[in-house]
């Protein structure tokens, strides 16, 4: 963690440099937390990069949208400030053709999360394909609760014994970045089957992260934990997209019985 350059003055280099990126152990948080392998749910974290450029051979400049799934079972993270200096890096640099800088980033973001991080670049020509929508549950947020405890604590989750199945959304989901402390907005779905989540305790547990500092991922499979520890669903899907930081969205999705969503695009995004 040390050895980050998230928090620290840094230049900014026009040229091609894979050295830039930088991966963070998802051991370190998993071991705060008790996870264990096998991990007790799957998914993804789904990233969207909107300042995504490069040179053509004739140098002209080519824009595009990168959108990338980095596997939970990778070994690392990868650290947003390093992924934003190293898409910066392309800016000057000349590429035969997209195809060819799919190739370079496959390759890269690969080797720094430790295992096959899958992309697909969106052309200029194909942006009209991106969509505003909006996560589909019961809203939380038009709760009137009375907040005076900013303190993450998950023990305030409370379960009825009504058996049910449904899915909830809130938009007050909000932590703050690990090492730098700026604040990260996100909005949350979470869906599940089991004794009825009291939603008033859960929403109050959603509020409770707004001085919590941890990066995305790790929020959310905090949040999958702690639900599944004192709420005991027997299904469970937490997912959670971030606003975008530097030109870059990251949506971790974690379930123990769906496969991920379909990448969709939300007003705040």
């Amino acid at each position: 963690m040390e050895n980050l350059s998230l928090g620290k003055a840094t230049s900014y280099t026009d040229q091609y440099d894979a050295s830039l990126l930088q991966g963070v152990p998802r051991r370190l948080s998993r071991e705060q937390i008790g996870l264990s392998t096998p991990l007790p749910f799957t998914g993804s974290d789904i990233w969207n990069a909107y300042e995504v450029s490069w040179l053509n051979l004739k140098g002209k400049p080519v824009v595009a949208i990168l959108r990338c799934w980095v596997p939970i079972d990778s070994p690392n993270l990868i650290e947003s400030k390093s992924f934003k200096l190293y898409l910066n890096s392309f800016n000057q640099s000349k590429f035969k053709c997209a195809d060819t800088v799919s190739t370079v980033l496959e390759k890269d973001l690969s080797e720094c999360a430790g295992n096959k991080v899958a992309i697909k670049l969106m052309m200029a020509e194909d942006f009209d394909q991106q969509v505003i929508s909006d996560l589909k549950g019961d809203l939380l947020d038009t709760l009137d609760i009375t907040m005076d405890e900013y303190s993450l604590e998950p023990s305030q989750l409370q379960t009825s014994e009504k058996e049910v199945s449904e899915t909830l959304v809130s938009h007050l989901l909000k932590s703050n970045c690990l090492i730098t402390n700026q604040p990260d907005w996100g909005s949350i779905l979470i869906r599940y089957s089991g004794k009825q989540i009291d939603r008033s305790s859960l929403l109050k547990y959603i509020i409770s992260f707004r001085q919590h500092n941890e990066f995305h991922e790790q929020c959310v499979e905090r949040i999958f934990m702690d639900i599944q520890e004192y709420c005991k669903p027997e299904k469970l899907s937490v997912y959670a997209r971030y606003t975008r930081r530097g030109g870059l969205d990251i949506n971790p999705f974690r379930s123990n019985f769906e496969a991920t969503y379909s990448d969709i695009r939300l007003a705040r995004q």
